[in-house]
């Protein structure tokens, strides 16, 4: 048993970190830290809130962060809709939180997710239509993100479960050129119990025309929290950031 874990242990490391690998100074690898509280308050709804903070070398040069927040309600047992609101912060690059700031931002979004499972596969399409009053002015953006997860030594996302998960997602304006953004996600999580679930892994982001990061490769850690006012049973867990 000690050997079957640590060989889980093993391969999520090495997801985690194989962009590292790829980099001639560790420096320049950004970071991208999340931490996601969801508590359910029933059977269909639920709130969450969720902070990151980035930064554009390892652990250092902090350019942006944000904060928000909002409300879910499941449509069915592989449907749910989300609304929520944020703030957004963007910094200059070149230290920690230098100013003046590149965007200041306020957002708010409507969002649908859709399950499908394939045996121990799952597959999740997230759509998002997201209203930004931003330093420039007022924008639209729509995003579509793919995401696949695959426990590995359980049949299902449980307590004591390894899963590997690749997602990518696409941005796109209503003004041209039309497409902005695509953002690549490669890693792996462990679900320590029903309460918490360990992410991590690399995140490759790549700008059509960059306005407000000028990152590219990120090692993205989550902590992700479900916490229960009343006591349900979640089908799709673990539940995915935001």
């Amino acid at each position: 048993m000690k050997k079957w874990k640590f060989g889980w242990i093993l391969l999520l490391t090495i997801l985690a970190h194989g962009s590292i690998a790829q980099e001639s100074d560790l420096s320049r690898l950004g970071t991208w830290n999340i931490l996601n509280v969801k508590i359910d308050l029933g059977e269909r709804w639920a709130i969450f809130v969720e902070p990151q903070l980035r930064s554009l070398r390892w652990y250092d040069h902090f350019h942006y962060y944000e904060l928000k927040g909002g409300v879910t309600y499941d449509l069915g047992k592989n449907f749910s809709l989300t609304t929520g609101v944020g703030r957004y912060d963007t910094y200059q690059e070149g230290g920690d939180f230098v100013t003046p700031k590149v965007n200041n931002e306020i957002r708010t979004w409507l969002q649908l997710q859709m399950y499908q499972y394939l045996n121990r596969i799952r597959f999740e399409h997230r759509y998002r239509a997201e209203q930004r009053w931003t330093s420039d002015g007022y924008r639209n953006r729509f995003r579509y993100r793919f995401n696949t997860l695959f426990p590995l030594n359980r049949s299902k996302i449980e307590p004591g479960a390894f899963y590997v998960s690749a997602s990518n997602e696409l941005f796109f304006t209503n003004r041209a050129p039309y497409f902005e953004r695509n953002r690549l996600f490669l890693g792996g999580g462990y679900e320590v119990s029903p309460l918490f679930t360990l992410q991590m892994g690399w995140l490759n982001q790549f700008d059509y025309k960059i306005n407000d990061e000028t990152g590219r490769n990120f090692f993205q850690i989550s902590w992700l929290f479900e916490l229960q006012w009343q006591e349900v049973k979640r089908v799709n867990r673990p539940d995915s950031m935001n």
